[in-house]
């Protein structure tokens, strides 16, 4: 499932996947499949990307129950 949530707040900070990756200390690449739904980040990592876009692990990560 793409994480539409982690993109929007990425675009919202005005960064691009390279901006956020050297943030947080990964690749491009491994943003783009985060968002694609396709790469299962690491809980240390899904913290870095929290604190990074200001915002918290149920805003970005956390899937809704429909």
């Amino acid at each position: 499932m793409k994480n539409l949530k982690l993109k929007l707040a990425r675009v919202e900070k005005d960064l691009s996947q390279d901006e956020l990756a050297k943030l947080v200390g990964v690749s491009r690449q491994t943003i783009g499949l985060i968002e694609l739904g396709k790469y299962n980040p690491s809980l240390s990592l899904c913290i870095a990307i929290c604190k990074a876009l200001s915002r918290t692990l149920d805003d970005l990560f956390w899937e809704e129950e429909s």
